[in-house]
């Protein structure tokens, strides 16, 4: 992974090996801030004011702070630049700031904080593992872009001792919910569905995005709350997200599936196209 030369913080590009965080900011001390991970192709941010919508909620959710969509937009634009990008992996990322060393904020101003790092392609498939912890889907950050990311971090991590790039949780109801950075959907006797948002999975922006194109392409695709178990049972299933787009699972928990089954490939067929036009 190439760092980032220039970052963007508290409102001016810094070289990134000068640029300072406090020691005392909440984000780093408890975990107290929101992000946003967008990419750009060609120089062009995609989806900018839906991820901009998104980090609005999250703030009016914890109580933080937003930037003006403005500054949002110059700030990714800045680091592109600067890092001379034209596909791009983009990061902003808000904090309370400096806070006291328990859960009280303080009284001062928000970090904030934007990088962009070259894009990076992921492989054809992906590799699929149920973790074994659960997502509280009444937790207060439920739905939240939240920087608290330890459970992410570490359900990814026993994916990863067990050779795959991706893990999915289900939620305190046994329920499918979604994966450390995506979302799923899975292929349940021909049928397409996806966990609802009503299953603390993230209101993903591509996640959205699929909902439309297959909505535009005629094909049927249900928000349905799902036992866990449809792992076991379906016969496809592919993660969303902002970086992956619609990225086909090739194993999930040791079961293989079609990668890419019919459906997969023509909801790929679908996005392009709903996306390109």
């Amino acid at each position: 992974m190439n760092p980032p030369s220039i970052l963007w913080l508290n409102g001016s590009l810094q070289p990134a090996h000068e640029a300072r965080l406090s020691p005392l900011d909440h984000g780093l001390l408890v975990g107290d801030g929101v992000f946003e991970t967008l990419v750009a192709r060609a120089g062009r941010p995609f989806a900018a004011h839906e991820h901009y919508l998104r980090l609005v909620r999250s703030c009016e959710t914890t109580g933080l702070h937003c930037i003006s969509e403005d500054t949002f937009n110059t700030s990714i634009q800045a680091v592109m630049q600067a890092n001379q990008l034209q596909d791009a992996r983009v990061r902003i990322t808000l904090t309370s700031g400096d806070g006291p060393l328990g859960s009280d904020r303080g009284p001062g101003q928000g970090t904030v904080l934007v990088v962009a790092t070259p894009l990076k392609p992921w492989p054809p498939t992906e590799n699929v593992y149920l973790a074994p912890w659960t997502r509280n889907s009444r937790g207060a950050m439920a739905g939240v872009k939240s920087v608290s990311y330890g459970e992410n971090v570490r359900a990814l991590l026993y994916a990863k001792e067990r050779g795959c790039g991706e893990a999915v949780v289900a939620n305190e109801l046994d329920q499918l919910c979604e994966g450390t950075g995506s979302n799923i959907f899975v292929v349940l006797d021909g049928r397409l569905k996806t966990p609802p948002l009503s299953s603390g999975c993230l209101a993903g922006i591509t996640r959205q995005l699929v909902i439309e194109a297959c909505a535009k392409a005629d094909i049927p695709c249900l928000e349905e709350a799902m036992p866990v178990s449809v792992l076991e049972e379906c016969e496809e299933a592919f993660l969303t997200s902002s970086t992956r787009d619609v990225h086909p699972i090739a194993m999930l928990s040791g079961k293989p599936l079609r990668s890419p089954g019919p459906v997969t490939l023509a909801v790929q067929k679908a996005f392009a196209a709903f996306t390109q036009a």
